[in-house]
């Protein structure tokens, strides 16, 4: 199944949808984040095609999202040079995705301050051992490459670091690549948990700090990190750099840890 045949029931157009081909981006009884994170996106792409870049949003997962959705999108505000608009997926039973989208014009900077590169630079994804081969969720089997972005054995703490490409050749333009795969990676928590047990995203706020990236190879290092995980949550820290270093998303979330 191609990305395009997800994001083909898309219209922009408020109302009912079918997902008749998700079954390869499902993850357990929901669509994959990323994935239903980018049919929202989509959806407020094709709502309002003239939008600026995307520099910011804030989604929510309320509830699973499967393929009988319904889609709307409005606009919030638009200013001379900020629009902001939200999308939303419903189920059967109500919201099941709520998003934020916080598209904005270029400006001249009054303010240059570059994000720094990754801490221990890993080495090109050519140099490192694929990483989850025949293992973990079918979305990830079906959809991407992932290589190691640490060392097997090293101690990272609450860390997971990979490298990670689409396999499919697609036509997403680099905001929406961003949106599918700044996802992908577990969380950090998963490393300290001290029994096996699910986990499930709560919600996932980003900022792009590069719309126009567009990495060598599709290749992203991705890294999910715990900032602090007690009382069966975990805060975690999502960010994303090309295969040259440079960071091209930074994110939060909130992850539900069971068992």
């Amino acid at each position: 199944m191609t990305i395009a045949s997800l994001l083909e029931p898309v219209t922009g157009k408020p109302g009912p949808a079918r997902l008749a081909h998700a079954e390869e981006w499902m993850q357990g009884r929901t669509l994959y984040g990323g994935a239903s994170a980018l049919v929202a996106f989509t959806m407020a792409q094709r709502a309002f095609p003239d939008l600026p870049p995307l520099r910011a949003a804030q989604i929510a997962f309320v509830a699973p999202v499967g393929e009988e959705i319904e889609l709307s999108a409005e606009i919030v505000r638009q200013g001379r040079n900020v629009t902001q608009v939200r999308s939303e997926i419903r189920n059967e039973k109500g919201v099941a995705l709520t998003a934020f989208w916080l598209f904005a014009a270029e400006r001249e900077p009054n303010a240059v301050h570059p994000a720094q590169g990754p801490d221990e630079w890993p080495g090109l994804p050519q140099d490192n051992a694929t990483a989850m081969e025949g293992k973990g969720p079918s979305f990830v089997q079906n959809n991407f490459e992932l290589r190691y972005g640490q060392a097997k054995d090293a101690d990272r703490g609450a860390t997971v670091r990979r490298w990670a490409r689409l396999t499919e050749e697609h036509d997403l333009d680099p905001v929406s690549k961003l949106v599918l795969m700044g996802d992908v990676m577990p969380p950090g928590a998963m490393r300290i948990m001290q029994r096996r047990g699910p986990i499930s995203s709560i919600n996932w706020s980003f900022n792009v700090l590069d719309p126009h990236s567009e990495s060598d190879g599709g290749w992203y290092l991705a890294e999910n990190a715990s900032q602090h995980a007690d009382a069966g949550y975990s805060s975690e820290r999502l960010r994303m750099w090309d295969i040259e270093g440079r960071q091209v998303l930074d994110g939060l979330q909130s992850v539900a840890v069971f068992g």
